[in-house]
C-alpha cells in the first residue's frame, strides 16, 4: 500500500500541488468488485482546501487516473456501519449517499480517523461521525491543539538513530587512541565500559555535590512549565481568535470569487447587447429611405439600395445561441420583417408602372419605323431599368415570390411590345419583297393584280410557314435566247403559277439584301435583350444546359418559372441559364412563326430564292453558335434554318421533278434542253451565292442529285424525240453540260465533267457516221464485194479477174461519181445537218468538219483498195482531196 501511496502523490496529487495524507482501498457496495481508491488530501497552498478523491486505475494501462473529487466541507455523514464489531462496509454523505467497502476493516479505520482529524484540524465543522468507535477518536485526539493532526498519521520513528558529527568524531578520537581496538574488540569494548563507569561514578559525584542546584534547577524548571502552561492557554485562545479570522477569509474568499463571477457575467452580458444593437439596429436614415425613398431619381435609387442592403444585413445577421428566444430581438426582426415587405411591394409597384410607361415611350416611336426596314432602338429603356438591377437582386434574395411576378409582368409586357415592333417590321420586309414584283416586273403566265398579291401575302401571315402550289423556279427562270426556246419553255411555263423571266438577278439581289437586313436587325435586338435580363434579373449565363426543348420552353409562363423554381430537378430546369432562354422564348414568341412566313413567302417570289436564305440563315447560325451554342437566338435561328434547308431540298426536288415530267414539241427541233440551260443558271448563281459560304457540303450534294437527273432527262428526251435525232440530242446537250462544268470548275462535278464530254464524242462521232452514212453509194457496193472476195481468200492482185469486179465495172461504177454530183451530195447533206443542229450551240462547224474528215477517211480507203486490188491499171477516182476540202469549204461559206 506504501508503494502504491507513493505512485499517487507522484503521478496525481504532486503535479495538483496536493498532499496525500491517507488512502483506502474500496469498491461498490452491491456490485462487481471494481476496485478504486478513496484519497485524503490538502492542498499546499492556502487557504488549504480538504478534498476526497476517487482514484481509479486506467482500463488501458497500468497507471491511475483521477476520476472524481468532493471537497471535505460537502461531507455531512460518516457512518461505519457497526461500532463494535469490525465490518470492512462505511457511508459516505456528500450530495448523496456513496456506499464503499473497503479491502480490510484496519484500512476503513485508519481512513475515517484521518477524515476526523482533517476535520478538526481545518473545518471545526460539525460532520457526524456514527457507528464509529469512540476508542477509535479518543486516541486521535492530540494531546495539544498545536499539534499538526497530520503528524498523527505519519509513520512512527524508528529505533536506529544515525551518529551526529560530534558524536562520529568523539568515536575517531576514541578510536585513534586505542590502536588494538581493531585487533581485538573485546579488549576495546572492555576499556570503554571501564571509562563509563568511571564517568557515571564522577557524574553521581557531582550531581551528589551539585544537590542545592538541581533544587533551584527543579523549581526553575516548575516555574518554566507553570510559564509554559500560561503560554498554552495563550496560544488556545489565539488559535481559537485565528480560526474564526480563517471562517472570515474563507467567507470573504468566496464574496470576492462571487464578485469576480458576477463581474464576468456582467462583461459577457454586455459583449452580447453590443453585439445585438451593433448587428440588428438599423440606421433612421436607411429607415426613411426604405420607407419613403425616391425610386425615380440615381441618388433615391443609390439610398434606397444601400438601405436595402443594411436591412439584409441585419435580417441574415448569425445570432448566437439563445439570441432568437428574446423578446427585443423578436421585436425587431419584425420590424424588418415589416419594413422589407413594405418596400418590396413600394419597388413592384414601381417597377411595374415604369415597365407600362417605358412601353408607352416605345411605342410613341414605333411609328417612325413603320416605313424602314429598322426595328426600335431598347437601349434607352434597358438603360433607365439597370438603375433598379441592386434592388432586383435585393428582391429576388429576399422576397422571391414579388421578384417572380416582376419577371412574369416583363415577360407579358415586354411580349405585346416585342410582338407588334416585330410584326410592324415583318411587314414592311414582306411589303418591300413583294413591291419589288409588283413595280418592277408583271407576272406573264398568270398576270394577277396587286390586290391579288396583297391578299396572298396577308395569307402569309396567318400561315404556319407552309406554301402550298409553290412551284420550282428552275424550270421558270432559264434564260431564253432564241425563238424555239421561248416557244418551247412556254409550254413548261403553263406548269407554274408565276413567269420565269420577269425575275432577273436584281431582283434577287434586293431579296438577299432585304434578307439579310431582317437577320441582320434581329440579331443584335435578342442580343441586347438577353444581356439585359441576364444583368437585370441576375440570372447567370455560365451555367450547364438542361435538356428542355425550344418547344416546351414556348408553354412556360411566369407561375412555370415559380413551379421550376421550386420543384425537383427530374421535373423542373435547374440552370438560370434555361430561365434566360425561357424568358427570351416568351418574349420573341413571335420570331420564329414570322421568320417562317417571310421564307415561304420569299420561296413563293422566286424558289432561287431558298439559296440566298440558306446561305445567309446558316452563316447567322454559325455566328450564334459561336457566341452561345443554347442560347435563345442560337435555336430559334437553327429550327428557322432546318425550314429554309427543307425548302431549298423541296426546290431541288421539284426540278428534278419537272425534268422527269418535261413534254418536248414533235413538230420543231429540240436543241438545248430546258432543264440544261437552268442547270446552268442554276449553278452559275449558286457558285456567286455559295462562295466561301459555311453550308458548301449542301450545294454539293444538290449538285450531284440534279446532274445525275440531268443525264437520265437528257437520254430520255432523246430516246422520245422524233424530229431530232437521238444523237444530235444527246451530242448538244452534252457539249452544253460539258462547257458549262467546265467553266464554272465545280471541284465536286469532276467525274461528271468527264462523263458528259465522253457522250459529247461518242454522239458526235455516232452522228457523223450515221449522217454521212455512204455517199458514194454503188462505189461503195462495189468495193464492200471486193473486201468481201478478199475476205473469202482470193487474193488483192487478182480480185480484177472476178467477173463482177474487174477493172472495167470498177471504172463504169467510178463514172457515176463525177465532181459536181459529190458536191451536190455534200450541199443536201450540210442542209440536213443545218436542219438537226441547233443555233445556240453552235456546233455545226464542227459537226460539218467532222464530216469532211470522215468523207476523206473513206475516199483514203477506196483509193487504197484501188492500189492493191487493181496495180498498174491507172484507174483513179474523178476528184481529189483537194476538191473534197474545196467542195467542203464553199458549201459552209455559202451557207
Amino acid at each position: 500500500m506504501t508503494a502504491i501511496k507513493h505512485a499517487l502523490q507522484r503521478d496525481i496529487f504532486t503535479p495538483n500541488d496536493e498532499r496525500l495524507l491517507s488512502i483506502v482501498n474500496v469498491c461498490k457496495a452491491g456490485k462487481k468488485k471494481r476496485n478504486c481508491f478513496l484519497c485524503a488530501t490538502v492542498t499546499t497552498e492556502r487557504p488549504v482546501q480538504v478534498n476526497v478523491v476517487k482514484v481509479k486505475k486506467s482500463d488501458k494501462g497500468d497507471f491511475y487516473k483521477r476520476q472524481t473529487a468532493w471537497a471535505l466541507r460537502d461531507l455531512a455523514v460518516v457512518d461505519a456501519k457497526d461500532a463494535i464489531k469490525e465490518n470492512p462496509e462505511f457511508d459516505l454523505h456528500f450530495d448523496k449517499v456513496y456506499k464503499w467497502v473497503a479491502s480490510s476493516t484496519v484500512e476503513k479505520n485508519t481512513f475515517i480517523s484521518c477524515i476526523w482529524k482533517l476535520n478538526q484540524r481545518y473545518l471545526r465543522k460539525k460532520i457526524d461521525f456514527i457507528n464509529v468507535s469512540s476508542q477509535l477518536l479518543e486516541e486521535s485526539v492530540p494531546s495539544g491543539e498545536h499539534q499538526s493532526v497530520a503528524g498523527g498519521d505519519e509513520e512512527a520513528v524508528d529505533e536506529y538513530q544515525e551518529l551526529n558529527a560530534r558524536e562520529e568524531q568523539d568515536i575517531e578520537i576514541m578510536m585513534e587512541g586505542c590502536e588494538y581496538a581493531i585487533s581485538n574488540a573485546e579488549a576495546f569494548a572492555e576499556k570503554l565500559s571501564r571509562e563509563l563507569q568511571v564517568l557515571d561514578g564522577a557524574n553521581i559525584q557531582s550531581i551528589m555535590a551539585s544537590e542545592k542546584q538541581v533544587n533551584i534547577l527543579m523549581k526553575l524548571l516548575d516555574e518554566a512549565l507553570k510559564e509554559v502552561d500560561q503560554i498554552e492557554l495563550k496560544l488556545s485562545s489565539y488559535e481559537e481568535m485565528l480560526q474564526s479570522v480563517k471562517e472570515q477569509m474563507d467567507q470573504i474568499s468566496e464574496s470576492n470569487h462571487l464578485i469576480h463571477l458576477s463581474n464576468t457575467n456582467n462583461v459577457k452580458l454586455l459583449s452580447e447587447i453590443e453585439f445585438l444593437v451593433n448587428h440588428m439596429d438599423l440606421a433612421k436614415g436607411h429607415i426613411k429611405a426604405l420607407q419613403e425613398g425616391d425610386l425615380t431619381s440615381s441618388r433615391g435609387i443609390e439610398a434606397c439600395t444601400n438601405a436595402a442592403d443594411a436591412l439584409l444585413q441585419c435580417m441574415n445577421v448569425a445570432l448566437r445561441p439563445g439570441h432568437d428566444i428574446l423578446h427585443a430581438v423578436k421585436q425587431q426582426q419584425q420590424r424588418f420583417s415589416d419594413l422589407r415587405e413594405q418596400f418590396a411591394r413600394r419597388l413592384a409597384s414601381h417597377l411595374n408602372s415604369v415597365f407600362v410607361q417605358q412601353g408607352h415611350d416605345q411605342s410613341s416611336t414605333l411609328a417612325q419605323h413603320s416605313v424602314e426596314l429598322t426595328l426600335p432602338n431598347h437601349h434607352p429603356f434597358h438603360r433607365d431599368l439597370l438603375r433598379y438591377a441592386k434592388l432586383m437582386e435585393w428582391l429576388k434574395n429576399t422576397d422571391y415570390g414579388k421578384y417572380e411576378g416582376l419577371t412574369k409582368n416583363y415577360m407579358d409586357y415586354l411580349s405585346r411590345l416585342y410582338e407588334r415592333e416585330i410584326k410592324d417590321f415583318f411587314e414592311v420586309a414582306k411589303i418591300k419583297m413583294t413591291g419589288t414584283t409588283r413595280e418592277g416586273k408583271k407576272f406573264a403566265t398568270l398576270p394577277r393584280k396587286e390586290s391579288a398579291v396583297k391578299q396572298e401575302t396577308e395569307s402569309l401571315h396567318g400561315s404556319s410557314g407552309k406554301l402550298t402550289g409553290s412551284t420550282s423556279s428552275l424550270n421558270k427562270l432559264s434564260v431564253q435566247s432564241s425563238g424555239n426556246r421561248r416557244s418551247q419553255s412556254s409550254s413548261l411555263l403553263d406548269m407554274g403559277n408565276m413567269s420565269a423571266s420577269d425575275l432577273d438577278v436584281a431582283d434577287r439581289t434586293k431579296f438577299d439584301k432585304i434578307f439579310e437586313q431582317v437577320l441582320s436587325e434581329l440579331e443584335p435586338l435578342c442580343l441586347a435583350e438577353q444581356d439585359f435580363i441576364s444583368k437585370f434579373f441576375k440570372l447567370q449565363q455560365h451555367q450547364s444546359i438542361s435538356g428542355t426543348t425550344t418547344n416546351e420552353a414556348e408553354e412556360m409562363d411566369g407561375g412555370t418559372l415559380s413551379r421550376l423554381h421550386t420543384s425537383g430537378v427530374s421535373q423542373t430546369i435547374s440552370s438560370e441559364k434555361d430561365m434566360i432562354r425561357q424568358m427570351m422564348t416568351k418574349i420573341f414568341r413571335c420570331i420564329e412563326p414570322e421568320l417562317n412566313n417571310l421564307i415561304a413567302l420569299g420561296d413563293k417570289i422566286d424558289s432561287f430564292n431558298s439559296l440566298y436564305m440558306l446561305v445567309k440563315m446558316s452563316h447567322h447560325v454559325w455566328t450564334a453558335q459561336n457566341v452561345d451554342p443554347a442560347s435563345f437566338l442560337s435555336t430559334t435561328l437553327g429550327n428557322v434554318l432546318v425550314t429554309v434547308k427543307r425548302n431549298f431540298d423541296k426546290c431541288i426536288s421539284n426540278q428534278m421533278k419537272q425534268m422527269d415530267e418535261v413534254k418536248i414539241s414533235k413538230k420543231s427541233k429540240v436543241g438545248i434542253l430546258p432543264f440544261v440551260a437552268e442547270f446552268e443558271e442554276f449553278a452559275a448563281l449558286a457558285e456567286s451565292i455559295f462562295k466561301n459560304a459555311e453550308r458548301r457540303g449542301d450545294l454539293d450534294k444538290a449538285y450531284i442529285k440534279l446532274i445525275r437527273a440531268v443525264f437520265v432527262s437528257v437520254e430520255k428526251v432523246a430516246n422520245e424525240s422524233q424530229k431530232t435525232p437521238r444523237d444530235v440530242v444527246m451530242m448538244e446537250n452534252f457539249h452544253h453540260i460539258f462547257a458549262t462544268l467546265s467553266r464554272l470548275k465545280i471541284s465536286c462535278l469532276e467525274a461528271e465533267k468527264k462523263e458528259a464530254k465522253q457522250k459529247y464524242t461518242d454522239h458526235l462521232q455516232s452522228y457523223v457516221i450515221y449522217s454521212l452514212g455512204q455517199p458514194l453509194e454503188k462505189l461503195n457496193h462495189f468495193f464492200e464485194g471486193v473486201e468481201a472476195r478478199v475476205a473469202q481468200g482470193i487474193r488483192e492482185e487478182e480480185v480484177s479477174y472476178q467477173l463482177a469486179f474487174n477493172k472495167q465495172e470498177l471504172r463504169k461504177v467510178i463514172k457515176e461519181y463525177p465532181g459536181k454530183e459529190v458536191k451536190k451530195g455534200l450541199d443536201n447533206l450540210y442542209k440536213k445537218v443545218d436542219k438537226h443542229l441547233c443555233e445556240e450551240e453552235n456546233l455545226l462547224q464542227v459537226v460539218w468538219h467532222s464530216m469532211q474528215d470522215e468523207f476523206i477517211r473513206q475516199y483514203k480507203h477506196f483509193e487504197g483498195l484501188i492500189a492493191r486490188c487493181y496495180p498498174g491499171s491507172g484507174i483513179t477516182m474523178e476528184f481529189t482531196i483537194q476538191d473534197i476540202l474545196d467542195y467542203c469549204s464553199s458549201i459552209a461559206q455559202s451557207h
